[in-house]
């Protein structure tokens, strides 16, 4: 059975793409792709009434990310990236069913893994949530390009409240970090992926207790290139936008999501709350 071709000649390079997360860790996709896409408008959405997926049922992260693809879908975006590896690992399915062809997915597994299998590297671990764990998509994932990986996943649950929370540098980000880092599971890696879109955040920490021992993948910029790659193959890509323009919607305002998306993207940012 042929597979239909992708026809997006409806859409329009004008159109801003559309970046989804539970909270404030798909901003580091988001930063990416404005550093890699400068003319391209941007609207992302932070679902940070319902944080951290990695805790929810497999049913709810569907309805989330279903409801939320939906609602970029409605503000016109010309393509949706699932920044969120739970989303990813539990609801990828769900969210090309609602999409049905008219956009574009990037999600933010299988770009990495892709990227993982064609590399140098034999023992691999990922650090994620316990619901991307669970999944074990990141295993398949590499394996289905590679099968002479071997991978070791760890579920790391306490890190994404911590971020959220604001806690970055800090006794209690470090004593995670080691407490996890240190376990049996990953003795023995040579690469770590960061298999949860907040984890960038405390990338200097990972590295600092890991020394040059261990290589630490940069998910956030291998997806914000391969979805400049989606873009130009169906000549998507913006570059006569001199202004654009960032839009966040949040289910529920924090102060930490308010500061580090200043950060990222500069004091002028449009933040509005939105319950789906």
């Amino acid at each position: 059975m042929k597979t239909k071709k992708k026809d997006y000649q409806h859409l329009s390079p004008k159109q801003p793409i559309g970046i989804f997360d539970s909270g404030v860790g798909g901003l580091t996709v988001a930063k990416e792709i404005k550093r890699l896409l400068p003319h391209e408008d941007l609207i992302y959405f932070g679902d940070t009434k319902h944080l951290p997926y990695g805790e929810k049922s497999k049913e709810a992260i569907i309805e989330y990310s279903t409801k939320i693809t939906n609602f970029l879908l409605q503000q016109n975006c010309k393509a949706i990236v699932i920044a969120c590896n739970t989303a990813t690992a539990n609801a990828l399915s769900e969210v090309m069913l609602s999409v049905a062809g008219k956009v574009p997915v990037i999600d933010v597994i299988n770009p990495v893994a892709e990227k993982v299998s064609y590399e140098i590297h034999n023992n691999v671990g990922v650090i994620a949530t316990k619901a991307t764990v669970n999944s074990g998509l990141y295993k398949k994932s590499i394996r289905k390009h590679n099968k002479w990986i071997k991978v070791d996943e760890l579920a790391t649950p306490l890190l994404v409240p911590a971020i959220e929370e604001g806690f970055k540098n800090h006794p209690i980000t470090h004593a995670i970090i080691y407490n996890y880092l240190s376990n049996s599971k990953l003795k023995n890696i040579e690469t770590l992926i960061l298999g949860c879109t907040h984890y960038p955040l405390l990338i200097d920490e990972i590295k600092q207790y890991y020394g040059n021992r261990v290589r630490v993948i940069d998910s956030p910029n291998i997806v914000a290139n391969h979805l400049k790659i989606i873009l130009d193959k169906y000549h998507l890509l913006n570059d006569q936008n001199p202004k654009p323009n960032y839009h966040f919607y949040l289910s529920d305002l924090t102060k930490n999501f308010e500061k580090i998306s200043k950060k990222f993207f500069g004091k002028t940012i449009d933040l509005e709350l939105k319950v789906l």
